[in-house]
């Protein structure tokens, strides 16, 4: 399967796109351009022969100091509000599960921040996980779940900045 990533716009059929998760699809159908024309969110689709395969959004963000753990608080200036990114909504097509299109889009959407946090920092990087399957999913790829929030995960940029570093060996 050949996958190309392009920022969404006007001319991407969103209307068949199916997940299986109402909310993200929702989303993605109604919200997403507005989202995006108003700076809210960068919203990426991945498309294969057929259409959309997938999509995520990405945004800036901050993590209180106070709700890391405080192995990586103590380390950190003693600042309210440390730089993140978020991962807002990720979803992949019904149609591809199975095929690893998830780890996929998650890999791009590393790319994407880590691009970025080249002229805009970002200590690490958020997910708000929309269920147990999708923490699972998350944690099998190094993200921890924040104490309060159990559903909300983060992985540190320089933990993905090592593991691609490794993986492209």
């Amino acid at each position: 399967m050949t996958i190309r990533f392009e920022l969404l716009d006007h001319q991407h059929d969103r209307r068949s796109f199916q997940s299986g998760a109402l909310q993200l699809d929702d989303w993605f159908k109604t919200r997403a351009s507005q989202d995006q024309r108003r700076r809210i969110a960068q919203v990426y689709v991945a498309l294969d022969e057929h259409g959309i395969v997938g999509f995520y959004s990405l945004s800036m963000f901050t993590i209180s100091l106070d709700s890391l753990p405080a192995s990586l608080a103590r380390k950190l200036p003693r600042y309210s509000a440390i730089p993140a990114a978020s991962i807002g909504r990720l979803a992949r097509a019904e149609r591809t599960q199975g095929t690893g299109i998830g780890g996929v889009l998650l890999n791009h959407a590393f790319r994407a921040i880590l691009a970025a946090a080249e002229s805009i920092a970002a200590y690490a990087i958020l997910v708000d996980a929309k269920d147990e399957k999708a923490v699972r999913f998350y944690q099998a790829r190094g993200f921890v779940a924040l104490a309060a929030q159990p559903n909300r995960l983060f992985i540190l940029a320089e933990t993905v900045v090592s593991a691609l570093a490794a993986s492209s060996k």
